[in-house]
């Protein structure tokens, strides 16, 4: 259970995409499960993310993007292409005990509950897409696509989030888009982006900074689960991990545009 457990929290700010990927990995592969649970908070700068299994070259002009200065990173989870820019994300790392026999499904309800609390503090209100009037869409884009358990407000999509299960831990990370420069990422995409459609907190006139908006998910995290926090930094040996994975793989174009390791 995630109830009445303490979890480490870490708040990195805003950073680049390689280095916010790195760091996701590393606190990842370094978790032990006798440690603390884990939330992450951290900021990007513009950049399109890439979920693990997809081909960024058939729905993005990826010399356009270079041209832009729109840093592509691929992440170590699923789903799919996703603009970032000005929001706020999160990361879950957590022992696989704690999901206990929850699906896959199953685990995205129980999980995006607090993102829920977090939308209802701030005045608006989200649900799932399997229970609106909402029909579910696949895309290889994510913003243009709705899967059951992504959260939709007044009809538009609310971010994106996708899961990775390790052997040893379960991990969630999502974002929740504060603003999207739609002029800077519509012409990067070959189809349907999303992006019009898709919905903000600026779009929803929600005008709170970074640091209003953490501690707000902060306090809805602890309120859906029960939870007490220890803020923290990342550990000497979690850094340095970051740092092996940002020069060998997350500033590689062999895994950010193929998806193959170290060349």
């Amino acid at each position: 259970m995630l109830a009445k457990k303490c979890w480490r929290v870490i708040d990195t700010k805003t950073g680049t995409a390689p280095w916010n990927m790195a760091v996701d990995e590393a606190l990842l592969s370094r978790y032990n499960e006798g440690g603390l649970p884990i939330l992450r908070l951290y900021g990007w700068h513009n950049a399109l993310s890439i979920g693990r299994f997809c081909d960024p070259g058939k729905d993005i002009d990826v010399q356009s993007a270079a041209q832009k200065k729109v840093a592509l990173v691929r992440r170590l989870s699923g789903g799919g292409i996703l603009a970032h820019g000005n929001d706020l994300s999160y990361s879950l790392i957590f022992p696989r005990s704690f999901a206990g026999e929850r699906s896959v499904k199953e685990n995205y309800r129980f999980l995006c509950r607090f993102l829920i609390c977090f939308y209802k503090k701030i005045g608006l209100k989200a649900a799932f897409v399997c229970d609106s009037q909402i029909s579910s869409r696949a895309s290889s884009v994510c913003l243009a696509g709705r899967e059951p358990y992504d959260l939709i407000i007044e009809g538009k999509k609310m971010g994106g989030n996708a899961q990775r299960y390790a052997k040893h831990a379960f991990f969630q990370h999502g974002s929740i888009p504060i603003g999207i420069d739609e002029t800077l990422f519509e012409d990067l995409f070959f189809e349907e982006s999303g992006l019009s459609e898709a919905a903000t907190l600026q779009k929803f006139a929600i005008m709170l900074s970074y640091d209003a908006l953490s501690k707000m998910l902060i306090e809805a995290f602890c309120e859906t689960f029960e939870a007490a926090i220890v803020p923290d930094l990342l550990s000497l040996s979690e850094e340095q991990t970051a740092k092996e994975l940002l020069e060998k793989k997350y500033t590689q174009e062999n895994w950010n545009l193929y998806g193959k390791l170290y060349s």
